[in-house]
């Protein structure tokens, strides 16, 4: 038997256009959910339940499919899950599903219905151990037909959100539940400091691959948005810790370290937002690449409704008002973002393109980080 007969069952199988669209799902897409997931969070954030319920509901029919295909193209697929997983350029797009579960479970605590949140971080925190440790052992350890720097991408931070995600859930769960505050709150200090640290080390990657390494149009893809939105989730993380209650030993002793941290990455944040918008004029208007409906859109309006969650939060914890209103204001940036994406991404779907993203997107194209 062949590697492909392995990989699809049958010749009718094979020429299945929703097959073939399962085949070649884009590992990130769980950036759908966590956009849509952040957006409610922001939209119930300033007195608009209505609109934050109903962007809730779509992120849960959204999860659950995804979760559907996922299954699927592992059962089927094996070798494309594989061969994703092993590629430097997308392999850290399967953290988004730490970061939809964790965003959507804190989403459902802000509602009371705690026990949601708790089955998705249990789901959540198994998947990010074994994505944490197994992607870099392999793309060190691993055969390569390139340098890994070469693949190196925007979406290597979403290793650290999926990190600060887990603290978000961490820290919301140890407020609801006193008892076990303490411990909630030395793993959230604990995780949040491994996010820090990796945020840097990831940041100095990108940061060498962009100036080593000739970029282009296909180079400076959505997911660089997921700079400021790392950041951004960072910061969110250290609100929530520092709204636990204040007796968790491990809170005390980190801080002075958690306030100045969050104040200066929000800051940083904030300074990455024109520096990325220069980045996309450069491509859509000067190098003139072609602006069309793509799952990796969906790492532009995360960022954006994790910013002004993230803002109203920390103004809020450490008593910045103009902090605050500045995220408030932000969510009418990031909720027209995401009405204007999922849109497209109807249309996309009319027109009978289905979730596995752009044509041509599998694996070869530069587009498809």
């Amino acid at each position: 038997m062949t590697e492909q007969a392995q990989n699809v069952p049958s010749p009718s199988l094979r020429d299945n256009g929703r097959l073939q669209a399962v085949r070649h799902l884009f590992p990130g897409y769980f950036a759908l959910v966590m956009a849509t997931g952040i957006v409610s969070a922001a939209l119930l954030d300033v007195g608009r339940p209505g609109l934050s319920d109903a962007l809730l509901a779509v992120a849960v029919v959204c999860l659950a499919v995804l979760v559907v295909l996922s299954v699927l193209r592992l059962a089927l697929f094996p070798r494309d899950v594989g061969a994703d997983l092993a590629a430097p350029d997308r392999t850290y797009g399967f953290f988004t599903l730490v970061a939809a579960c964790d965003v959507v479970g804190t989403r459902f605590a802000a509602d009371g219905r705690t026990t949601v949140t708790q089955v998705l971080f249990w789901v959540a925190l198994p998947v990010w151990t074994v994505l944490s440790y197994g992607i870099p052992i392999r793309l060190v350890l691993g055969p390569r037909t390139r340098p890994v720097l070469a693949g190196v991408n925007g979406t290597w931070f979403i290793w650290v959100v999926g990190t600060q995600s887990l603290v978000i859930t961490a820290a919301t769960l140890g407020s609801a539940f006193p008892s076990g505050t303490r411990s909630a709150a030395l793993a959230a200090v604990s995780l949040w400091s491994v996010g820090v640290v990796l945020y840097l080390i990831v940041a100095t990657l990108v940061l060498t691959r962009l100036l080593l390494l000739e970029v282009t149009p296909d180079d400076l893809t959505p997911p660089y948005w997921v700079t400021m939105g790392a950041t951004a989730i960072t910061v969110l993380a250290a609100a929530r810790i520092l709204d636990m209650p204040g007796n968790a030993p491990a809170v005390q002793a980190a801080h002075p370290v958690i306030v100045g941290l969050a104040v200066v990455l929000w800051a940083f944040g904030t300074w990455l937002i024109p520096m990325l918008v220069a980045f996309g004029v450069w491509r859509h208007v000067l190098r003139r690449a072609r602006l069309e409906y793509q799952p990796q859109l969906w790492s532009i309006v995360f960022p954006l409704g994790m910013y002004a969650a993230a803002s109203m939060e920390l103004g809020r914890a450490v008593h910045l008002p103009i902090v605050e209103r500045i995220g408030r204001t932000w969510v009418w940036v990031a909720f027209p973002a995401w009405a204007l994406t999922f849109a497209a991404m109807l249309g996309r779907f009319v027109l009978a393109r289905g979730w596995q993203g752009t044509a041509g997107d599998r694996p070869s194209d530069p587009a498809s980080t």
